[in-house]
């Protein structure tokens, strides 16, 4: 790397630390944290269990970001002070390892600073339905589930079925559970209608259709003292489960199916060897879809339109379209189009996610509920 390639990637740096100060809003915490300390400190702290947990909760937050903004200034720092050193053979490759390696981070603080939403780093529950066409949309689900399942793959993360139901080629339904850094972060934009035009393998005359599925996405809700289920309020019926699992699966009542009788939500778990881990997966999965109900109903009060829940697959909704005659993706919130289609069913999400993360930085992601004129 020449002296001068160097100089460029440093003043790049510098303007990329100026803006996570001013991102982190050092100033503002560096004025907090003592006084966040105190109450740390506090010996009638833990008089409120509750009120304790959040407080520390907070400090750590803001005492971390303080020390992510003095972490990366010192590493710039260090690199210009290496720079005298550039004409040494050694050297230069040790500051050329530290720029590649300061260039990753930067990017990985990037979507930490993007993501800060209270459960953009939580995992996520992600649902496939096939909307109208039988076959066409059950096969569609499927290759979905394949194409978020390949995603997980790539990125690291754990792909975990919770409740899978087949259907003639392909799935009725499907419910799984991505666990890895900022899941829910990354993820929250696939909510919605995905639509798909290619030439149907189940047609004999080989003619071009359309088909519907959509997916529902809620953040794993760990603790959250604001989503209480009362025994009350729901109603636990099981039955023999129809999915893979062995012999124990199928021919014991293992399958669990959670009823909350106040919203008439239903949620089904039959993926697991025994009753007990059903129904704790089918708990988790309901407490996961009452929040985002929760969430909805607040940004109705407030006069918000709603912009991520989608899932109805109702043709009013679509927010992308996967058309395999062009090799092209078109995601119509933004009107970002790819012609990576073969990649993207592979689980090469990360250009559309990167584009619609980008676009909601600059607030022009138009409204999912809003009705999209499609090619």
């Amino acid at each position: 790397m020449e002296k001068y390639e160097i100089n460029k990637y440093l003043a790049t740096f510098s303007e990329q630390v100026d803006d996570l100060y001013q991102s982190l809003n050092i100033e503002k915490l560096n004025n907090e944290l003592p006084i966040l300390a105190k109450k740390v400190e506090d010996p009638n702290l833990w008089n409120d269990p509750q009120n304790a947990n959040k407080i520390i909760a907070n400090y750590n937050s803001k005492k971390e970001n303080v020390s992510i903004y003095n972490e990366m200034s010192s590493k710039l720092s260090d690199m210009k002070d290496s720079l005298e050193l550039i004409d040494d053979p050694e050297y230069a490759k040790i500051l050329e390892d530290e720029i590649i390696a300061f260039e990753k981070r930067m990017k990985e603080l990037e979507i930490r600073i993007t993501l800060s939403g209270e459960y953009d780093n939580s995992g996520v529950i992600m649902e496939f339905h096939p909307g109208a066409g039988g076959t066409e949309s059950m096969d569609w689900a499927l290759m979905l589930y394949r194409m978020y399942q390949r995603y997980c793959q790539r990125q690291g993360f754990k792909f975990n079925t919770i409740d899978y139901q087949p259907g003639e080629a392909g799935i009725k339904s499907a419910t799984v559970e991505i666990s890895g850094p900022f899941a829910y972060g990354l993820l929250k934009s696939e909510r919605g209608v995905h639509r798909l035009v290619r030439i149907s393998p189940f047609d004999a005359n080989k003619r071009r259709h359309t088909s519907f599925a959509s997916i529902d996405i809620a953040p794993v809700i760990e603790n959250n003292n604001d989503i209480v289920i009362n025994d009350e309020e729901i109603r636990i019926d099981t039955y023999c489960s129809s999915g893979a699992g062995g012999q124990g699966v199928n021919t014991t009542y293992s399958a669990v199916r959670v009823t909350h009788l106040p919203t008439n939500t239903v949620v089904t778990c039959q993926n697991e060897r025994s009753q007990i881990q059903n129904k704790e997966q089918a708990m988790k999965v309901l407490k996961a879809r009452l929040y985002e109900m929760e969430v909805r109903r607040k940004e109705e009060e407030n006069g918000a339109e709603r912009k991520s829940k989608i899932g109805t697959g109702d043709r009013a909704e679509k927010i992308r379209t996967y058309n395999y005659p062009q090799n092209r993706v078109t995601d119509h919130r933004i009107g970002f189009t790819i012609q990576k289609l073969d990649r993207v069913m592979e689980g090469d999400l990360d250009e559309i996610l990167d584009a619609l993360k980008e676009a909601n930085e600059r607030d022009l992601i138009i409204e999912a509920n809003k009705e999209i004129n499609l090619e």
